[in-house]
């Protein structure tokens, strides 16, 4: 009997499956493609995803692959700059291709012990009380206590599981490819900053070696998405925007996607559970997608670790969901959002500068980022403290870091008052004594994921904060 299949080797799937791994847990993906994709769905990580990899010791190999970049103009991509004041270590985008976050994500997997079958589609599950029976296109059966399912917005296990898709349809097309150009790079430069003046839904970004990455409306475009756009198209569409179709050819891939927003009704059914863009789609306005499926993913690991270990209290697994539901919900409707600002029509055009003129206002501005890089999600632990499930960032102690002492994904009680004690919850929850000048609070407790759970300095009510997380203590 396996522990826990994944369905879906991206990053959701990777992610959760080392964040499982992590606890001794036997896992395994199941990944339908035989090989990884070639080409980039997304081009960068936030700061709360940074501050994941930092938790778990991954962030060096992440930086040594990647570029940093100032935070500002991330909201409907209106010129603003990085706000001051984030709560948070890593104040900057990290800019790094999918393919590239894919293979240090498998390598990472690969290294703690996960098993990852390629070329194997998920094509059939049941279920009953002791376990998960996945089949498989090759026929093969395989028994698990749990599966997950985190294989993108057309989810085969979304689908078995009879779950619900609701949202909104798709109202605003682009085509999106990579290729190479015919004409010089400041050509394109200055042609594609004449477009954006009034068109944001258009542009071609250097990947380098000549290949850019093309962006334009797919409106003129046949209106049949089971149709994959060719070279052609993109022509005709670049011609139509900026009068010239830039020389493109050679393309490496093509593809067409919409403003769709969908969110899943359950995030568990029974011993299945949904992650990633299985639970929920939007338009990749803000670059969210990726990294709400990483955080989906940091969140759930712990818990289902917990639930099959035996310790988790009651509920426990079920706040996967009331927890990340609420936070997909929020990205959908500022990436909606968002893609209205984009149009060039002039009602839009007259929001667009009203918002403008606020993101100067430097609360707005913080805000709107903390909101996209996700470094603002709180989740709704009860009345208490105003750090109470919020992340905390990365504090400097007297003897090193904060997340340097998270690596292994156990709780977590920074205690300053050093008389405080975790007796009965030492096998879950790492104690340690030290002070930090950017901590105001006597001593908080983390769970796994980062989180607070509780702040104070009365034995007793810390007693009570670990019971709720940790469960019983041992005796």
């Amino acid at each position: 009997m396996i522990d826990v299949i994944i369905a879906g080797g991206g990053p959701t799937g990777l992610m959760l499956a080392s964040e499982v791994r992590l606890h001794g847990l036997n896992v395994l993906v199941v990944e339908r493609d035989a090989e990884p994709t070639s080409y980039v769905r997304a081009l960068g990580l936030h700061a709360r995803s940074i501050e994941v990899l930092d938790q778990r010791g991954l962030l060096e190999r992440f930086l040594a692959h990647g570029r940093q970049h100032p935070l500002g103009g991330f909201f409907a991509a209106i010129p603003k700059p990085s706000p001051t004041g984030l709560d948070t270590a890593h104040g900057y985008v990290l800019g790094i291709p999918q393919t590239t976050t894919d293979r240090l994500l498998a390598e990472y997997a690969t290294e703690v012990g996960v098993e990852i079958r390629r070329g194997s589609e998920l094509v059939g599950l049941s279920q009953d009380e002791h376990g998960v029976t996945v089949e498989l296109a090759d026929g093969q059966r395989l028994r698990s206590h749990y599966l997950v399912g985190c294989d993108g917005g057309r989810s085969s296990v979304r689908k078995l599981l009879g779950v619900g898709f609701p949202g909104e349809p798709s109202r605003v097309e682009s085509l999106l490819g990579e290729m190479e150009v015919g004409v010089p790079p400041e050509t394109v430069a200055d042609v594609v900053a004449e477009v954006r003046r009034t068109h944001l839904r258009f542009g071609l970004g250097p990947l380098g070696d000549g290949v850019y990455r093309v962006l334009v409306p797919a409106e003129g475009v046949t209106e049949d998405r089971t149709v994959p756009p060719t070279i052609e198209d993109f022509k005709q569409q670049l011609r139509v925007y900026a009068g010239t179709d830039f020389g493109v050819h050679s393309p490496r891939w093509l593809s067409r996607f919409g403003d769709a927003t969908r969110l899943a009704e359950r995030y568990r059914v029974g011993r299945v559970l949904l992650a990633g863009d299985a639970a929920h789609i939007h338009p990749p306005t803000g670059g969210q997608g990726l990294n709400l499926g990483i955080q989906d993913a940091f969140n759930l690991g712990w818990k289902l670790a917990a639930e099959l270990a035996g310790w988790a209290p009651e509920g426990l697994l079920d706040s996967y969901h009331s927890e990340r539901h609420p936070v997909a919900a929020d990205v959908l409707n500022n990436t909606s959002a968002q893609m209205v600002l984009l149009s060039p029509e002039p009602g839009p055009r007259a929001v667009r500068q009203l918002l403008s003129e606020l993101l100067d206002f430097e609360q707005v501005n913080r805000y709107l980022i903390e909101k996209i890089t996700a470094i603002g999600v709180r989740y709704d632990l009860g009345e208490g403290h105003e750090m109470l499930g919020r992340h905390l960032r990365d504090v400097r102690l007297r003897r090193g870091r904060l997340y340097e002492l998270m690596r292994g994904g156990r709780g977590l009680l920074l205690d300053q008052t050093g008389q405080l004690s975790v007796a009965g919850w030492a096998q879950r929850v790492d104690h340690v004594v030290d002070v930090s000048e950017e901590l105001d609070v006597p001593a908080v407790l983390l769970r796994p994921d980062g989180h607070v759970a509780w702040v104070g300095d009365e034995q007793s009510d810390l007693l009570g904060a670990l019971g709720r997380w940790f469960g019983a203590p041992v005796t």
